[in-house]
């Protein structure tokens, strides 16, 4: 199925599980380290350029930040309403050890008991696949994912890679996707496979 985008708006940002709205829409978690580019990535997939605040600053994003988005099912007309949710990036942030600590507790609570995430997607840098901090988030994802959520891993600024490089990682990871901030030419490939892996109707994504 091929769908397009209608409305993409902020709804509300929270700090812990307690804080978030009720879990009524299907939701779509968007996880990476810091700097992997995921306001850009989220900014793309919306077609707006400051929907989600990015920053030079890696580790900026301190809350769990909902954006509410509107697709439309091009054969059936549908509208859908899915929420996107754009978590703190891990490993870089410039915090206290007491603010990372309670950051760990409160993301771990939303990941495992929020019954209304569908997919995460897994941002990963397509310079450095290999990270021993991005296998342990799969590791740590597959310890309580349900029959009714995915993951999918997504490597950014394929752009950087060389034709060499771009196609041994299309190589090692064939089920993920590859984009890229500056080239647009996958978008709709894009936003058709996290809504399908969303909705069910595609299996995989999982390495």
């Amino acid at each position: 199925m091929s769908y397009s985008l209608f409305k993409a708006t902020f709804f509300t940002s929270a700090q812990n599980l307690s804080q978030c709205p009720p879990p009524l829409l299907s939701e779509i978690v968007f996880l990476g380290r810091s700097n992997v580019g995921k306001s850009t990535f989220i900014n793309l997939l919306c077609q707006q350029k400051n929907l989600a605040k990015s920053s030079q600053t890696p580790g900026k994003t301190q809350l769990i930040n909902f954006f509410l988005t509107h697709w439309k099912q091009k054969q059936s007309g549908e509208i859908l309403q899915i929420y996107l949710v754009d978590l703190p990036g891990f490993g870089y942030a410039k915090v206290s050890k007491t603010q990372k600590e309670l950051w760990s507790k409160n993301l771990i609570e939303f990941l495992k008991k929020r019954d209304s995430i569908r997919l995460f997607v897994h941002l990963r840098d397509s310079r450095h696949p290999h990270l021993e901090i991005d296998s342990n988030l799969i590791e740590f994802l597959t310890l309580f994912l349900r029959k009714d959520q995915r993951i999918l891993q997504i490597f950014t600024k394929f752009d950087k890679l060389n034709s060499t490089q771009k196609a041994k990682l299309k190589k090692e990871f064939p089920n993920a996707l590859f984009s890229s901030s500056l080239q647009k030419t996958n978008f709709q490939e894009l936003s058709d496979s996290i809504l399908s892996h969303t909705l069910g109707s595609q299996i995989g994504g999982l390495q």
